[in-house]
Order: C-alpha cells, then sequence, then structure tokens
C-alpha cells in the first residue's frame, strides 16, 4: 500500500499503521481504490487469484459503487476474484440489515466476477459460522504453488469502524474479541446492535496481506482520537486489536474524520 497525505496544513493522526487522508470522500475513495488495485493485480499476478474481504455499512457502499463505474478502477480483475463477507447479521438475504445483498446489488451484478467466487455467509443455517470457516479454508487453499506459506491467507480487508470503536462485528466486551483459534464465530451480548452476529475473528483478520480502515465524518473524529492517543486495549476499542502478523495496515480518512 502506498499512503498519501492530502491536503497539508494540520496533524494526521497518529494510528497504527500506515495513513491516507484525503480531502473529501471523493479523494479518499480514490486513494482506497487505487491501493486495492495495485493489491489485486499483485495477487493475480502472483497467485493467479485474489482474495477481497468486504464489510457493510453505508460508509462503504458509495466505494463500491464506484468500482463500478469509475475508469481508473476498469483493470480491477474481477474474473479472478473472490469476494467474502467481512461480517454478517442474521438478516434473511432479501433483508436490507443483510451486508451481502447490497455488495451482491453493487458489485456482484455489475462485474464479471462469476458467480461462484461471491461468498455470501449462510446466515440462515444454525452452523453459519463453522460452514463459512470451512468454506474459506478450502477456497484460501488454492492458488500459488503447494507448500507455498502465504496461501490460506486474505489477500485484502476493508473494515470500517463504529462510533464504539468496534470492527467487523467484533463488539466491545463480546466472547468474539478472545477467540485465538476459529476464524469466523457468533457474536452477540448487550454492546451488539441487532440482531446476531456472525463475523470473521482476529487470527484470520490479522493473517491478512492487507487490511484497510476506511472511516469518513466528523463523527468519527472523536473516536479516531481515542484510538491514535488513548491507553484503551482492544476489549474496549476492538479496532485496536486489528493488527496484522505480517501484512500491511492502512487507514484511508477524510479531514473531516481527522477533525480538521
Amino acid at each position: 500500500m502506498s499512503y498519501e497525505i492530502e491536503p497539508s496544513g494540520f496533524e494526521v493522526p497518529s494510528l497504527p499503521g500506515g495513513v491516507s487522508v484525503g480531502a473529501d470522500e471523493e479523494d479518499a475513495q480514490e486513494h482506497l481504490g487505487r491501493d486495492l488495485l495495485v493489491s489485486a493485480k499483485q495477487a493475480v499476478s502472483r497467485r493467479g487469484i485474489f482474495h477481497l474481504a468486504l464489510s457493510g455499512g453505508g460508509t462503504p457502499m458509495p466505494f463500491y459503487r464506484r468500482l463500478m463505474i469509475d475508469p481508473l478502477f476498469r483493470e480491477m480483475p474481477w474474473t479472478r476474484t473472490h469476494v467474502w463477507i467481512v461480517d454478517e447479521r442474521r438478516a434473511p438475504f432479501d433483508s436490507d440489515q443483510n451486508n451481502f445483498k447490497h455488495i451482491n446489488e453493487l458489485i456482484v451484478e455489475h462485474s464479471d466476477l462469476p458467480a461462484s467466487n461471491a461468498h455470501p455467509i449462510p446466515v440462515d443455517r444454525e452452523s453459519a459460522a463453522a460452514d463459512y470457516e470451512k468454506e474459506l479454508r478450502e477456497v484460501l487453499a488454492f492458488g500459488g504453488s503447494p507448500g507455498d506459506p502465504d496461501r490460506g491467507r486474505l489477500d485484502f480487508v476493508l473494515l470500517g469502524m463504529g462510533p464504539d470503536g468496534h470492527t467487523a462485528s467484533l463488539f466491545p466486551h463480546t466472547p468474539a474479541l478472545n477467540e485465538e483459534v476459529r476464524w469466523v464465530v457468533d457474536n452477540d451480548g448487550p454492546s451488539v446492535v441487532p440482531p446476531p452476529r456472525v463475523t470473521m475473528t482476529y487470527p484470520l483478520l490479522n493473517a491478512a496481506r492487507a487490511v484497510a480502515f476506511y472511516v469518513l465524518g466528523g463523527s468519527k473524529a472523536e473516536m479516531i482520537h481515542r484510538v491514535a492517543t488513548g491507553t484503551e486495549g482492544f476489549e474496549t476499542l476492538p479496532c485496536k486489536g486489528i493488527r496484522p502478523n505480517s501484512g500491511e495496515l492502512g487507514w484511508y480518512l477524510d479531514r473531516a474524520s481527522c477533525g480538521a
């Protein structure tokens, strides 16, 4: 990933990893999109496949739409891409609360991504977490050379950050934060915004080759400041538990989210 600071003249938050600050939402989208495209091309060149994990919510949807229509990103290798879902609500596939519903409408239906390369979390099953983890382990095992230590990893994970510091469906003081082995788990509790969730965990997210936080708007400025300057741990601010083991971590922000 490359990181750009635009415009100058204010203090960039001291966050873990690289920090890219766009002048506005469109600028931040461009920085993120360019780095996503580079990561995708590198993965396809090296292993023939690109594994992309996407988050839901309102913030990334305009970015997903732009990926489909902006000529800057027309070289995205969708035919060689697998799209995974970072987390999902226990909501029907046709519900507006279902993340895959929106990602499917914006990306899958408007790209040449093979239908079999789109991987919704099967939230209609009681065993959704275990089934999705099994699917991840099986599909990620392909690509590259046999014995390649880089196999079994996501290439690029796009995360958001909630006003309480949660990311994915890893909410403060919930059981999923302490998972050390499983890649996907159910998560619920007093701090989880209903309905219950199925989410990727730190072991899978932190094994990725690249993890990008995409955070916009003045409503996130206070939390960005807490993450950058506070001493709270991941139990209170789960986004602080994202520390890639051997990959890159980047933050893609706009001026407003920096309090500027």
